[in-house]
């Protein structure tokens, strides 16, 4: 399968990471299909894209109707082995960008992120893990933005330095900080 491709080549920047790197690819190397459904209650694999401007010194957050805070984009594999076209697809639906670049084909991060017990279109969804793999994306600032009511609420640009005081996430917040910095890093290495 594509994604398992890439998690292979990832290259862990902490122990942290380094753990759930193993975990993640233990895991869909057990159930390569399956683990790209929602299918199982415990976990799935997730795709996000910390969506930046051309600077590298903001990024567009959205404002999530169900987590009531602003976050980055993202979403379910919901079956497609390739991540990065999974991390664009949200990008693109979340914030009504058309253009987005990628700053790069490899993934950022892996993570394993929490999703707490809520409701969603009137249903239950137990607590449960996301497998995320994170990419950067690029946007121009410029460029029309449009609130998916759907999912959220907001749309907006947001300083590096502001992004604590906009997401209730501390975890996520250390997350966005840990890309930032390896998009910055990789800026640098294709100037």
């Amino acid at each position: 399968m594509y994604y398992i491709d890439d998690l292979e080549r990832f290259v862990p920047a902490s122990d942290q990471e380094q753990a759930e790197w193993e975990l993640t690819l233990k895991l869909a190397k057990e159930a390569p299909k399956a683990i790209l459904e929602r299918h199982s209650k415990a976990y799935h694999m997730t795709s996000s894209g910390l969506i930046m401007n051309q600077t590298l010194d903001k990024i567009l957050m959205v404002h999530h109707n169900i987590y009531k805070t602003w976050a980055w984009t993202g979403g379910h594999a919901d079956g497609d082995d390739d991540l990065l076209k999974v991390a664009i697809k949200e990008g693109k639906e979340e914030t009504g960008l058309e253009n987005l670049k990628v700053l790069s084909d490899r993934i950022a991060t892996v993570d394993i992120l929490p999703v707490y017990a809520h409701i969603k279109k009137g249903q239950a969804v137990p607590t449960h893990l996301h497998l995320n793999v994170s990419y950067v994306l690029i946007a121009d600032e410029n460029e029309p933005l449009v609130v998916n009511q759907a999912e959220n609420s907001g749309v907006k640009w947001v300083a590096m330095d502001a992004i604590d005081q906009y997401s209730n996430e501390p975890y996520l917040v250390a997350i966005y900080q840990k890309i930032i910095k390896w998009a910055r890093e990789l800026g640098h290495k294709t100037d």
